[in-house]
């Protein structure tokens, strides 16, 4: 058993942390599904169909943004967001290598 980390998480699992707390609520979960593959949307748009208010969108898309699943880019007056499609895909890649690696270590 590894000791090590019973207080404190590896840095090198810091980003994990953020990404994995970011998408332990439904609601994100739910916006981040509204996205179509390369799509930008505004916050009036994910608003619109949403039954959450304009304040709760902006807190989710805030956590969103603080773990860096979403990007965004203003134009003019609105803000377009976009999935960190590179991000998300690496973190997922290494929770899967962690995994792996467990699993290949087991001993039956």
């Amino acid at each position: 058993m590894k000791t090590d980390y019973q207080q404190v998480i590896p840095e090198s699992w810091a980003d994990t942390a953020r990404i994995f707390t970011a998408l332990g609520d439904e609601h994100r979960q739910r916006i981040l599904l509204l996205f179509d593959p390369g799509e930008q949307l505004t916050i009036s748009q994910i608003v619109a169909i949403t039954p959450l208010s304009r304040t709760a969108v902006s807190h989710h898309l805030q956590v969103l943004r603080g773990a860096e699943l979403l990007t965004s880019e203003k134009r003019g007056k609105e803000v377009f967001l976009s999935i960190n499609a590179d991000l998300l895909l690496r973190t997922l890649t290494q929770m899967a290598d962690f995994v792996q690696a467990q699993q290949s270590r087991r001993v039956d």
